[in-house]
């Protein structure tokens, strides 16, 4: 076996803002379904997450930040006191283990189903435009639902739901706070032309479709200090349905970073290319110009192996790197890619819902 960090400085310790970490391996978000309906984190994903703390970071899977923001059964939250007690024998799991966890803060907007919405509510989004595709209940896959367009009077009732999240992720422990501003949920949803037509001070020009990312942004600064606080973003990753990333990327989302760097975030985690899939752009796009208008440190993702990491990151291009699915098989993944050893492949049947198979029965690599 070879120890690959005599090529790169991927192992290295860094810090990103007030983080400072062991290396640069990054624990992406990763969606695994295995929460009761209360969305309460308990021993089993204290377990989980703490067999991946040899990551310089994890950022723990999207958590919803209130009811309304739910779109899927089986996903965690952070609005109760019993998920904030459950989040802290994560965090201190994590601790223990030598690790840093970020929560992501997560609004779904336009895409859930009145079956996960309080009293059977319509979903909320910028504008009353449906969705395509299905979701998860208890019942099964169902079509999402019709949304209704929030009125501008509620917007600062958004904010506020972030606010109390990112309150409740101080309180149980996290180092820190990610926005979920990405895959086209709620803030991607009021970013692109293609899904707000608003005619209000959130909708029209690209000043007023970044407001609500940014009044977000400034709420969870106001109570972490910018230093703990990054953000996510895909520019181009197909909303539900496919429908059409917004007509003016660069301009869009160079706004937004442009104003992002007003708050000297810990980082801008950017999905390059569309999530999960492919890292193709369409004609016209440049994610690395987007990249290089932030100030800050840089977190690549999507679609990562280790000699694209390297030299993405040899040529200045990330500060870090994000891997998803690789984490579920390989809890030791630093390790085994520091030392050249094989990686372990999880079947998709395991990535979600069920139990402790699948989930924490990874073994170590053998030395």
């Amino acid at each position: 076996m070879t120890d690959i960090s005599t090529r790169t400085d991927l192992f290295s310790p860094t810090a990103l803002g007030a983080l400072q970490l062991a290396n640069r391996i990054v624990m992406a978000p990763v969606t695994r379904s295995r929460y009761g309906e209360d969305g309460v984190p308990h021993g089993l994903h204290a377990t989980y997450y703490a067999q991946r703390a040899s990551a310089g970071l994890i950022v723990a899977e999207a958590t919803n930040i209130s009811p309304q923001g739910r779109g899927y059964a089986a996903t965690p939250g952070i609005w109760s006191e019993a998920q904030v007690a459950g989040w802290k024998q994560v965090t201190d799991a994590v601790h223990a283990a030598g690790g840093k966890i970020v929560s992501q803060l997560w609004h779904v907007g336009r895409f859930s189903n009145v079956a996960l919405q309080p009293n059977g509510q319509a979903p909320v989004a910028p504008s009353a435009i449906q969705a395509e595709g299905d979701t998860y209940t208890t019942d099964g896959f169902v079509p999402v639902s019709m949304p209704r367009a929030l009125d501008t009077d509620e917007m600062p009732g958004i904010v506020a739901q972030f606010a109390l999240a990112a309150r409740n992720a101080q309180r149980a422990g996290f180092d820190g706070v990610e926005v979920h501003a990405a895959n086209s949920y709620l803030l991607d949803q009021f970013l692109r032309d293609s899904t707000n037509q608003r005619t209000d001070r959130y909708g029209g020009s690209i000043e007023n479709r970044a407001r609500l990312t940014l009044e977000v942004t400034q709420a969870v600064v106001d109570i972490w200090g910018s230093d703990r606080v990054g953000i996510r973003l895909s520019p181009v990753t197909p909303d539900a349905g496919n429908t059409p990333p917004d007509s003016t990327v660069m301009a869009t989302y160079g706004h937004l970073i442009q104003q992002l760097n007003r708050f000297n975030l810990a980082y801008l985690h950017f999905v390059e290319g569309a999530t999960a899939t492919s890292r193709s752009v369409p004609d016209g796009v440049d994610l690395d110009a987007l990249r290089a208008q932030f100030n800050g440190r840089f977190i690549g993702n999507n679609n990562y192996n280790l000699d694209l990491a390297i030299a993405r990151r040899a040529e200045g291009r990330i500060d870090a790197v994000a891997f998803g699915r690789l984490f579920i098989a390989n809890p030791d993944l630093v390790e085994r890619l520091q030392r050249g050893m094989p990686l372990a492949v999880a079947p998709r049947a395991s990535y979600y819902g069920g139990g402790a198979a699948g989930y924490t029965d990874w073994p170590p690599a053998s030395p």
